[in-house]
């Protein structure tokens, strides 16, 4: 093998890391006019999004459903506990279960919320199909690289 050879694993442009990490930045800096608006960032919208549809959830099954360590996910609740959004409460069987929940506010936030995705849809001009595909082969990455 040539020395030059040795080293192509190490371009940048033979890493498919480095366009996941890329396309999520960019994709994340979209979001940012629109969260602004509703006073989130990001992390905070995906979470929120987990809680529209559960309601309540206990802080470990949020925190896998994200794919975010507690290290990470408790000051996100925290931040939103803060806003008024999310109420904690500890499980009276087993105090170390935390489960979070929608406040009145948090549940409002959604309706604000319920045009981003469209807004979102405009930022990225992609066939549908790609887009689809682009989805499966992303989730099926997660499949695998979950522990």
């Amino acid at each position: 093998m040539k020395k030059a050879e040795k080293y192509d694993a190490l371009k940048l442009e033979n890493q498919i890391c480095f366009p996941l990490y890329a396309a999520s930045r960019e994709i994340i800096k979209k979001y940012r006019p629109f969260l602004d608006g509703i006073g989130l960032t990001y992390t905070q919208y995906i979470a929120m999004m987990v809680l529209w549809e559960e309601k309540s959830i206990n802080v470990k099954s949020l925190g896998e459903k994200l794919f975010l360590d507690s290290g990470t996910i408790s000051p996100v609740i925290k931040s939103l506990e803060e806003k008024g959004l999310v109420f904690k409460t500890r499980d009276k069987s087993d105090e170390r279960t935390v489960t979070v929940g929608l406040t009145e506010n948090g549940e409002k936030l959604k309706d604000k919320a319920a045009e981003i995705p469209n807004k979102m849809a405009k930022c990225v001009s992609m066939e549908q199909s790609d887009a689809l595909q682009l989805y499966t082969l992303l989730y099926k990455l997660l499949d695998t690289l979950k522990d």
